[in-house]
């Protein structure tokens, strides 16, 4: 019983510890910028040894790696969950781009930093990642006109316009969610219905004119 208990401890400790180090980079990341920071500014904002860095991480590009994994993963399964049980068009693109500005704002540094670093990006992962988002973005755009949730209009300009959106909305969010983080959930609610309130009125348009 004992065997188990120290080993649920250390198992904890790997995990406090690994978390502390991703939040005291996040920090550096975001006063310093990311070229500038280095592992000892990393380690220095931790009640960790120096050593102790490298039982986790081999070096910055790790760090940033599973910042960015972390991040694209809760977002990737919050936008397809969203994107599948939607029934309206209304619903296909609020709820995405609510839950899209809502991690943005929540984590504003993360998402300034993959849009500031996609050549590290790609040597980090060895692709696309934002090509992969698009990919996945089709999909669900498929699926939604298959299904009558979206009118069927050139699903190639959509995917291209949603993400567009996206990805230049969500870099201002992150910037004023940065300047006033108390007013981020408000933020992120006001760009999605802005997002959703722009599309709506093109796609019906849009669906109109195809009659």
């Amino acid at each position: 019983m004992q065997g188990v208990e120290s080993q649920g401890k250390r198992e904890r400790n790997r995990i406090q510890n690994r978390r502390a180090i991703l939040l005291s980079a996040l920090e550096c990341f975001r006063e310093l910028g990311y070229e500038q920071t280095t592992i000892r500014d990393i380690v220095r904002r931790t009640d960790l040894a120096a050593g102790t860095f490298y039982n986790y991480f081999s070096n910055k590009a790790d760090i940033f790696s599973a910042l960015l994994t972390d991040y694209l993963d809760g977002l990737n399964r919050n936008l397809t969950k969203a994107r599948h049980a939607a029934g309206t068009d209304e619903d296909f693109i609020h709820s995405a781009y609510l839950a899209l500005f809502r991690a943005t704002a929540d984590d504003p540094t993360v998402y300034e930093l993959a849009y500031r670093n996609d050549q590290t990006i790609r040597q980090l992962f060895g692709a696309d990642i934002l090509g992969l988002a698009r990919l996945s973005l089709e999909h669900d755009v498929a699926d939604a006109v298959k299904r009558g949730v979206l009118p069927p209009v050139d699903q190639e300009y959509l995917c291209a316009a949603f993400f567009g959106v996206a990805y230049e909305l969500s870099l201002r969010l992150a910037r004023r969610a940065t300047e006033s983080p108390d007013s981020a959930p408000e933020l992120a609610g006001e760009a999605a219905e802005f997002a959703t309130r722009l599309f709506l009125g093109g796609l019906r348009e849009l669906a109109w004119r195809s009659r």
